[in-house]
């Protein structure tokens, strides 16, 4: 009897004590498509992300580096107030360049937007106006991302563990060189107009000059009477 009692308190104190130890969190790389799938909502970013293979680029940088990154991450919702049919005109070097301008090649706590330098560098690649800028500024705990096309606000921190960092926006980062607008043609330069020189008029006989009339009268009649005043004489 006795044995039996205290087999069924040995059974009893280990369940107890297995039912009160915690499982362990499963070990691994960190993978930033399991990060947004396990927030929610994310799933257009997730395959935006996936199709252009920085997810895989992403994940290996920070498992085989040291170097930080930042992904501003829109949700659903903020791809579905795109104008529609946005994302399809895209070619697929452009898609890339899109989900690249949400990453920034160094870890940024949310502390440090305060104090960071714009434009700030993406993974896009050019900064310079006209290109591939992104600024932040910040208002108390406010924290906007401007474009040059539109302006994010900063929703919340999905995760964040001193190497990555992943921030909600609540609009999709659009880059002015794929959203902005054409710059309008150079106009074309003017002809220069044709000068037609003015005709000379033409000299007629009533042109001719009233004394040179005269000079011819008078020789003529100087002729006449010399021949007249030869014939008397003779």
């Amino acid at each position: 009897m006795r044995k039996q009692l205290f087999s069924a308190f040995f059974f009893l104190f280990c369940s107890i004590s297995s039912a009160q130890t915690p499982t362990p969190a499963p070990s691994g790389p960190t993978n930033i498509t399991a990060v947004l799938e396990k927030a929610g909502q994310f799933t257009t970013f997730i395959k935006l992300m996936k199709a252009t293979q920085e997810a895989d680029q992403i994940n290996t940088q920070l498992n085989n580096s040291n170097q930080g990154l930042t992904v501003f991450a829109p949700p659903d919702n903020a791809f579905t107030n795109l104008k529609a049919g946005t994302l399809n005109s895209l070619t697929d070097q452009e898609k890339v360049q899109l989900v690249q301008f949400h990453i920034l090649p160094t870890f940024i706590p949310m502390s440090q937007f305060q104090t960071v330098s714009n434009p700030l560098r993406t993974q896009a690649g050019n900064s310079a106006n006209g290109e591939f800028p992104l600024n932040v500024t910040t208002s108390g705990n406010q924290v906007n991302v401007t474009t040059g096309v539109n302006t994010a606000s900063v929703a919340n921190t999905i995760y964040t563990d001193g190497q990555l960092a992943v921030y909600q926006v609540d609009q999709v980062l659009l880059p002015l060189d794929l959203f902005g607008a054409p710059a309008a043609p150079a106009p074309a330069p003017s002809k220069p107009e044709k000068v037609i020189p003015a005709k000379a008029p033409a000299t007629t006989s009533d042109d001719t000059p009233a004394d040179a009339s005269a000079a011819t009268a008078t020789a003529v009649s100087f002729g006449v009477a010399l021949i007249a005043a030869m014939s008397i004489k003779l």
